[in-house]
């Protein structure tokens, strides 16, 4: 079992083991996150699905409002004059064939990759280089797409791709220590509101199981789903 360092000890023992509410739960892990860099803020959920069945399975995206305060390098894969309109609305990387056989010889200097639809078939077959990475464009994911200007616009905006992985878990980095509690909240709730909306429709039994939040560098706090569902904001 890996040994706590002194640090991670003495923050946690700043939490009690309860679930907390909201802002308290985000309050506390702002106040722990005391590294020396501004520490990202990330959610853990564990869900009551099984994605080894196609109609448990949670892919989607969705646009924070506050943004996420992480820069992302966005690659996109295109073909005539597409190429220069990715350039012009912010692609990092931007090309036809040969991108495609960059990528296949392990040149994966970026977050996230956009195709267009006329494209992927050749990107299909990078699969064994993407697929590992999570990286693969989906039309779910809102990475295969013509409108190629205004997916990289929403994606820099703070747009982000979640799924839940083999074990049904979330993980999301939905902002920065550096947030104020009450714009990490507004995030976590469009998040709540997004896995709701998604819910798969083979789900059985009770969807939310556990919802944790933490920082980069700090300990994790348990959260109640319950009073993230039920806030309703004022007027």
């Amino acid at each position: 079992m890996k040994k706590l360092s002194k640090r991670m000890a003495a923050l946690s023992t700043k939490i009690e083991d309860r679930i907390y509410a909201p802002l308290e739960a985000l309050s506390i892990i702002k106040e722990n996150a005391n590294a020396k860099f501004d520490e990202t803020i990330e959610a853990h959920i564990r869900l009551g699905i099984d994605p080894k069945y196609t109609d448990q399975q949670l892919r989607t995206t969705v646009a924070l409002p506050h943004g996420t305060g992480q820069s992302i390098k966005i690659a996109v894969i295109t073909s005539g004059e597409n190429v220069s309109k990715a350039k012009a609305a912010g692609a990092d990387l931007f090309g036809e064939e040969d991108l495609v056989e960059s990528i296949n010889k392990g040149n994966m200097d970026f977050d996230l990759l956009i195709a267009t639809p006329d494209m992927m078939p050749k990107v299909a077959k990078l699969g064994r280089v993407l697929g590992p990475r999570g990286l693969m464009p989906n039309p779910k994911a809102g990475t295969v797409t013509n409108d190629i200007a205004n997916a990289i616009k929403e994606f820099k905006a703070g747009k982000l791709e979640f799924r839940a992985d083999k074990a049904g878990i979330v993980h999301v980095r939905f902002g920065k220590a550096s947030f104020t509690k009450e714009a990490l909240f507004d995030n976590l709730k469009t998040l709540q509101e997004s896995i709701d909306k998604n819910k798969p429709s083979g789900a059985k039994g009770k969807y939310w199981k556990t919802f944790y939040v933490t920082s980069t560098m700090g300990p994790s706090v348990q959260l109640d789903i319950n009073a993230v569902q039920d806030y309703q904001p004022e007027g």
